[in-house]
């Protein structure tokens, strides 16, 4: 906030503005930027984890496992990503604080379901009543987090299942008659051209949660879509002291921009990334490389 924001209504347009722009919500709307930013940095390495490791479970030999592997990946794929986001959260929510009631609270006679209520004792509560913002904000993002790992984990075991198919079958025998053994045939030889098939369903995974984290609105964080809401609907000076009219278009005007500039970004790495994993490997893209080594 510049010295001569203090009184908004001697302003011209231009200084207005500035200081409109720069107030303390305006800071909350472009923190939220970051936020989003971090829950991709976060999410997408932890998805990914799970869905290796249920692309791995999904072809294991051992039945159980298996269904297990296959099973977690129909069930959330079947699932609306907007019904399993409502449900998983609360769910996942009641879970901790049902083991944290178990706990902390063994004294407790009550049901802990009294019709639609679920109560637990004070201290089994999450956050705590006592917690300041910042836990309660920290929470909630956490539990988005694991959420929309869950989700797209199981898309992401759907396509590097299809990946580990896709290489040769023929090299795994090959490695096998030179007397590797199958753990050493699956990290040395099919993990690594693995990534080769499964990039391209990967990098669109990418772009899904990209335009997937405005449902972080939904699960109650203050993100981009929440402030963009707030700030750009109309304020009278009863309110605030820089009232406007409706201007909701333009701040989600500012967010497709923002969206398709990163989505873009994004495609630019991927693309280089598929070429480098792409050079010498005897898929389309490498034989295209090749050529033009020849030309």
């Amino acid at each position: 906030m510049f010295s001569y924001c203090a009184d908004p209504d001697t302003l011209g347009t231009f200084r207005w503005f500035s200081c409109y722009l720069t107030n303390g919500v305006h800071m909350s709307f472009y923190l939220s930027f970051i936020k989003v930013l971090a829950l991709l940095a976060i999410t997408a390495p932890v998805a990914l984890a799970f869905g290796f490791a249920g692309a791995m479970s999904a072809r294991s030999h051992i039945p159980p496992v298996s269904w297990l592997g296959k099973g977690y990946i129909a069930i959330v794929r079947g699932v609306p990503d907007i019904a399993f986001f409502l449900f998983f959260v609360i769910a996942l929510d009641q879970a901790f604080e049902w083991t944290r009631h178990q706990i902390l609270c063994p004294d407790w006679t009550d049901p802990i379901r009294q019709g639609n209520d679920f109560l637990v004792c004070a201290q089994a509560k999450l956050p705590l009543g006592t917690s300041p913002e910042w836990v309660h904000e920290t929470y909630g993002f956490f539990l988005a987090v694991i959420t929309f790992a869950i989700v797209f984990g199981a898309f992401a075991a759907n396509v590097l299942f299809g990946g580990m198919r896709a290489v040769p079958h023929a090299q795994l025998e090959t490695a096998e008659a030179y007397g590797m053994s199958r753990r050493q045939t699956f990290w040395r030889i099919l993990v690594p051209q693995m990534w080769v098939y499964a990039l391209p369903g990967l990098s669109n995974l990418w772009m899904v949660l990209i335009k997937a984290t405005p449902l972080l609105f939904l699960l109650g964080v203050e993100d981009i879509v929440y402030w963009a809401r707030e700030l750009g609907g109309t304020k009278t000076s009863k309110f605030t002291a820089y009232p406007h009219g409706d201007w909701r278009m333009w701040y989600f005007l500012f967010l497709l921009v923002f969206y398709l500039a990163f989505t873009r970004v994004s495609e630019i790495a991927l693309e280089r990334l598929m070429q480098k994993l792409s050079h010498g490997q005897a898929t389309t893209g490498g034989e295209a490389q090749r050529k033009e080594a020849t030309v």
